[in-house]
């Protein structure tokens, strides 16, 4: 597997190598890349402050090339893994400049992104709605492909028709809700799931465990069921 300028999956360890390639990649393909966000170790990020851009590549890990997210005002919504760092020097340069994903992906073909991502990007959802997206789908990105718990939890508690309405808000792994988008621990509802509670569903309140269950959806019920009257679900 060729990682570019004669290094391979192991020679990205210095500080700064990969954005040194990067860029080295961009010029030679005369392409024009902004610099660097910062100093990120290992890392190369792009950003670009006015359209709310960035661009992440991570060194190769696992045989698997380089992991290159693309976000637009701090919600990714695509992804990829390449060898090559012509195509992550093409992409980038793409997204930074303002290509959309359907042409981003037609200058780099390793760019993967879901049908929400497009859809979002032809009509912006609001603030909730995009954050049950986003959510929902990590279980296609990694690292998150790695907990199917979570993701069932939180697909089980968006086929709730009343918590689709309220934000959900993740802390290491474990849900809860809120009726606000901005400082959302002050206006929490009900109570908190734990999807790894000694290999159950663990629901508590203010710190204290309530009762544990098999399923995600169980423990969704008991969640709804203890929403203030004036969210609970229609009688």
């Amino acid at each position: 597997m060729d990682f570019g300028v004669g290094l391979g999956e192991g020679g990205w360890d210095e500080d700064g190598a990969l954005r040194a390639a990067v860029r080295y990649t961009a010029e030679g393909l005369g392409l024009a890349l902004p610099e660097s966000d910062g100093d990120w170790g290992r890392i190369a990020e792009y950003l670009d402050a006015d359209s709310g851009r960035r661009v992440t590549v991570y060194p190769p890990h696992e045989g698997r090339g380089f992991q290159v997210n693309f976000q637009a005002h701090g919600t990714r919504l695509a992804c990829g893994w390449t060898a090559d760092l012509a195509e992550v020097a093409r992409a980038t340069a793409a997204w930074m400049d303002g290509a959309g994903l359907e042409e981003t992906r037609a200058q780099a073909p390793f760019v993967r992104f879901r049908p929400w991502a497009l859809a979002h990007e032809r009509e912006p959802f609001g603030v909730v709605e995009l954050t049950w997206r986003t959510k929902l789908d990590r279980i296609h990105m990694p690292p998150y492909d790695r907990h199917p718990r979570p993701h069932a939890l939180l697909a089980a508690a968006h086929a709730q028709p009343v918590l689709r309405q309220l934000m959900p808000v993740n802390s290491h792994f474990n849900l809860w809700f809120s009726t606000s988008v901005k400082a959302s621990w002050k206006t929490r509802v009900s109570h908190t799931i734990h999807p790894y509670d000694e290999g159950l569903y663990g629901v508590w309140n203010k710190g204290e465990p309530l009762v544990r269950t098999e399923t995600p959806e169980e423990a969704v019920a008991i969640v709804v069921a203890a929403l203030p009257e004036e969210l609970g679900p229609a009688s």
